[in-house]
């Protein structure tokens, strides 16, 4: 059965990533800690508007950067999000450079993933519930398309916007070995990352059209002609692209104070939920309430 969502009071939704730990313009703030069924978000949710837009912010390693990319509560922030209205979510991470012409302080609207983590829940459902989504297409063409016209917009001179692109999603902590590093550039991968790939997949499962602005900040380890990989190359090119995103949202915003646009996303788990809901636990059922109901009606009626 296919729901039609009621997306007029939706929210938008961002999560900053290494560099960018609050908002700014935002008005109007509050901040407000959600307790989950997946346990505790990575810090608490910063409320506001921008544009016109209701927005909800949050840091994904927390505002101090205390979290490892394998340690960030991805379901918990995920669902979070949903509870709190959000429909459309932007992701702003930093991410190494695969491929010559993805050079420094570059940006990339990536539209693929590969995911190369293991240590991290990457799915709402289990304990007696299935469901399968697709994840073809893991980002919202529609909101990619929205947000690279912004950041075109915006972007500081001498730097290039690239639209579409394979986001490899690595475990980390560490950074790549060289030899990983050409193995991906040879699969014809972009950029890489530690986080975007396992967020793209539940925020499909919660039924948020997901899009990701990647900044780029170094060239990994593969390019002979830089200098390997370094938590002060990376920090030094972080500040700069952290100083060039308000304006891109801030842009992105005034786009969609307009236009909000439907996705396939808002309707994920139509065909996806295999498992009747008769013979889920009420365990499950009620943890998964707030992704399941429109489609099995609320557990409160149970």
């Amino acid at each position: 059965m296919t729901v039609s969502p009621d997306l007029s009071q939706a929210r938008v939704g961002v999560i900053g990533g290494s560099g960018l730990y609050a908002m700014p313009g935002l008005e109007d703030v509050s901040e407000l800690a959600v307790e989950t069924p997946f346990g505790d978000p990575s810090d608490t949710f910063r409320l506001g508007r921008l544009q016109g837009i209701d927005v909800v912010f949050l840091a994904r390693h927390g505002r101090d950067h205390h979290l490892l990319p394998r340690e960030v509560p991805y379901p918990a922030n995920l669902w979070a999000m949903r509870k709190l209205g959000v429909r459309w979510l932007i992701s702003v991470s930093a991410v190494g450079s695969l491929q010559e012409h993805f050079r420094p302080r570059d940006m990339v609207v990536p539209d693929q993933f590969i995911d190369r983590s293991h240590q991290r829940p990457q799915s709402f459902f289990g304990d007696g519930c299935v469901a399968h989504v697709s994840i073809a297409d893991p980002t919202c063409p529609i909101l990619s398309d929205l947000l690279a016209d912004a950041a075109e917009a915006e972007i500081p001179q001498g730097h290039q916007l690239h639209r579409g692109g394979t986001y490899l999603c690595m475990e980390g902590p560490a950074f790549s070995t060289r030899a990983e590093s050409k193995l991906y550039r040879s699969w014809g991968c972009s950029v890489i990352g530690m986080t975007n790939h396992t967020e793209a997949r539940l925020a499909r499962e919660a039924e948020i059209a997901y899009a990701s602005l990647s900044m780029v900040t170094d060239f990994d380890c593969w390019h002979h002609e830089h200098d390997d990989v370094s938590v002060e190359l990376v920090i030094g090119n972080l500040q700069a692209n952290a100083a060039a995103t308000p304006p891109i949202l801030a842009r992105l915003m005034q786009q969609l104070v307009d236009k909000r646009p439907p996705s396939k996303a808002h309707t994920a788990l139509a065909s996806a939920l295999v498992t009747s809901r008769d013979v889920v636990p009420i365990k499950t059922r009620r943890r998964l309430d707030l992704l399941t109901s429109p489609y099995w009606g609320s557990c409160d009626q149970i």
